[in-house]
């Protein structure tokens, strides 16, 4: 009996040990992948923001399209300009579609998501797909008397376009970055809107304000969810408006998009352009530099 017993709890013992062994094991299995995703599996898509070539896109906007499309760019970012699909938001989906593009958003006047404007703007943007709508502008935004206003109407639109499946955004330029109440305007909207509204980064436009967008990142957490990529020089000579050309740390910037930001896309905007050097080669060229900083991550 006593012999019995002993094999008993020898094949209990072995078989516990064989089931922790697959635990493991499976758990290993499980976890590997994870551990071995690195920031270049996390880099955003490079989209590109259409004001950069806003001419180009007027005279002829499927050509244009497909252009960018063949530079490599996943997608664009509208900015007002639907070209012959101003009343065929499907037909400008599919075309997208046909050329390897993605709608990575939209720059939208916040006069278009008011009253009976509303909803025929928010029924185009999704049927294009397109998920982020962004206020580019907004005089109100520096404005001591009327920013409360605009972060009042940020608010309620952030709410409304939720209910859509779209979510609102606002894009700075240089004033937002202005002191107000001993912080600057744009921590104001951002302190006073709600934790989900997009804060596009327009990181020209903050290196020209002489803040750091990396720490802008950091402040407010999953709100870059698109990143403007752009040097503004607004006529300071000695400046390269390349990307990868000047000095910015661009790289550490993007690790602050991916580990921080929430970045779903990296957005090129170019509104300076090198002697020589036309605006779809000036694109071009700083797609291919941040590609080229970006294999350093």
């Amino acid at each position: 009996m006593k012999n019995i017993v002993k094999v008993l709890a020898l094949v209990l013992g072995t078989m516990t040990l064989a089931a922790c062994q697959q635990a493991d094991t499976a758990k290993q299995q499980t976890d590997t992948p994870q551990q071995q995703v690195s920031l270049q599996d996390k880099i955003p898509p490079i989209s590109v923001q259409l004001w950069s070539v806003k001419d180009y896109v007027k005279e002829d906007f499927e050509g244009t399209l497909k252009r960018i499309a063949k530079m490599g760019f996943k997608g664009v970012e509208f900015a007002g300009d639907f070209g012959p699909y101003t009343d065929d938001p499907a037909g400008l989906k599919q075309f997208l579609s046909s050329i390897g593009l993605q709608a990575s958003g939209a720059h939208v006047q916040v006069g278009l998501l008011r009253g009976d404007k509303f909803q025929p703007t928010v029924d185009f943007l999704k049927a294009v797909g397109i998920e982020l709508a962004i206020v580019p502008m907004d005089s109100r935004a520096w404005d001591d008397e009327k920013i409360s206003e605009l972060t009042a109407e940020f608010t309620e639109l952030s709410g409304k376009l939720a209910e859509q499946g779209i979510t609102f955004g606002y894009h700075n330029h240089y004033q937002e970055f202005a002191d107000y109440q001993q912080q600057t305007y744009w921590d104001h909207i951002a302190q006073n809107t709600p934790d989900d509204m997009l804060l596009q980064m327009d990181v020209g436009w903050v290196n020209y304000a002489k803040k750091d967008p990396i720490d802008y990142v950091k402040r407010y957490p999953n709100r870059t969810l698109a990143t403007h990529i752009k040097i503004r020089t607004e006529g300071s000579t000695g400046v390269n408006v390349i990307i990868g050309q000047d000095n910015f740390d661009w790289a550490e910037l993007v690790k602050t998009d991916i580990e921080v930001g929430g970045t779903r896309w990296l957005v090129i905007e170019q509104e300076e352009y090198p002697e020589g050097m036309d605006p779809m080669m000036s694109i071009e060229a700083s797609k291919q530099g941040l590609e080229t900083l970006l294999k350093a991550l």
